[in-house]
């Protein structure tokens, strides 16, 4: 019962945002400015709050990182030569690259950060912080050096690819959330009583609306094109990321909420992000497409059984 209190209410949100578009009581672009209300306000106001008046244990983050990214490194090296088997023409790595993402790219923020909160509570917001600093950046900086290096008539330099997402970056207002939160932290100046309600009226509509606009961005993303390529997609990502990050979170004795953290976020279905990345590149962008929907439903199945094995009900 405990398990279906932390998982049902989240996917009860997220087709409450689809069945809105379906029965035409909003329309299908009305994702995008909830997303920006979500993703701009809400969420940094909660990542904030929670970070500067928590209470957190002592956490190392080279050892959460070694067991998300390495779950990570792992699922996509596994991508790519999957994808190798799966295509015809195994000379185009361009589209190996996509795959990977489709398989690693979480949706950590739109789900992964409701869901997470539920399951462990506000303590949780330091090693999801940890994840969430270094995320984007990484995974985007690793698919796009990666692309560089398998096209051959791309000339461009390390730091032209890496100056944008840095810009990128330090316009994030979930990553200046997480900074200025931290910064204020130390400052040991707490949050005056007005600003703290004030700052907690916003972070409590930031779960609830990122969810609804999952929904809601759900309804343009199809099952359709490459079958076997979209089931092991999702495979890859429901199943063999969160087996790697809990078998590694272990090896890094992790203490109970940082492994949690890290397997809850590495069980996490395909996100919005890899399909951009997709469309970027015009690679794969119906497989991925259908691994966001695919991934996103069964996720529904797969996420209550995580947390009942990693233990987290």
């Amino acid at each position: 019962m405990a398990t279906v209190l932390i998982v049902a209410p989240v996917f009860a949100l997220i087709a409450a945002g689809y069945a809105a578009v379906l029965f035409r009581f909003v329309s299908e672009t009305a994702h995008k400015g909830i997303s920006e209300f979500a993703f701009s306000i809400a969420i940094p106001a909660l990542l904030f709050r929670t970070i500067v008046v928590s209470e957190f244990p002592q956490l190392s983050a080279f050892r959460m990182w070694g067991a998300y990214y390495g779950a990570l490194a792992i699922t996509w090296i596994a991508a790519l030569a999957l994808s190798a088997l799966l295509r015809e023409n195994r000379e185009d790595s361009e589209d190996g690259v996509v795959f990977a993402i489709g398989s690693v790219y979480g949706n950590i923020v739109m789900l992964g950060i409701p869901l997470t909160l539920s399951a462990l509570g506000n303590e949780a917001a330091g090693p999801m912080a940890l994840i969430l600093s270094v995320n984007t950046p990484l995974l985007w900086l690793c698919g796009t050096l990666q692309m560089e290096l398998v096209d051959r008539e791309q000339k461009g330099s390390a730091l032209s690819i890496i100056l944008p997402v840095l810009l990128d970056l330090s316009r994030n207002p979930i990553m200046l959330a997480i900074g200025f939160g931290l910064v204020w932290r130390f400052t040991d100046l707490g949050l005056n009583p007005v600003v703290d309600r004030t700052i907690e009226l916003l972070a409590q509509a930031g779960s609830p609306a990122a969810l609804i606009a999952l929904g809601i961005n759900l309804f343009r993303f199809e099952v359709k094109g490459e079958k076997l390529g979209i089931v092991v997609m999702c495979a890859l990502k429901l199943l063999a990321m969160p087996v790697a990050a809990f078998l590694l979170a272990k090896l890094f004795d992790l203490p109970p909420l940082a492994a949690g953290v890290v397997v809850l976020f590495a069980a996490m279905p395909t996100g919005a992000n890899a399909y951009i990345f997709a469309v970027q590149y015009q690679r794969l962008v119906n497989p991925v497409s259908g691994a966001v929907a695919l991934g996103t439903l069964l996720a529904a199945v797969t996420l209550p059984v995580v947390v009942i094995v990693a233990g987290l009900k």
